[in-house]
């Protein structure tokens, strides 16, 4: 067996869990165009977006990790 092969099955898991997040939470404030939602500093609404900012960037990192580990488990 290719010694590359796990590449492949944990790149999908990685990859399947990414995907599971970003549908949850959408793009991340940064990246979307025009005017983004906004709240009092130190406001529970602040608090709120901040996590699904972070919740989008941690979907965004598993999905192009994911990614990677596939095309280095296919070479």
């Amino acid at each position: 067996m290719d010694e590359n092969f796990w590449f492949i099955p944990i790149g999908l898991g990685f990859l399947w869990l990414g995907l599971q997040i970003f549908w949850v939470s959408g793009l991340p404030r940064q990246l979307k165009s025009g005017e983004t939602a906004t709240a009092e500093k130190g406001s529970q609404k602040a608090f709120m977006l901040f996590w699904f900012d972070q919740y989008a960037w941690i979907g965004i990192s598993l999905s192009v990790i994911g990614i990677i580990f596939v095309i280095l488990g296919a070479l």
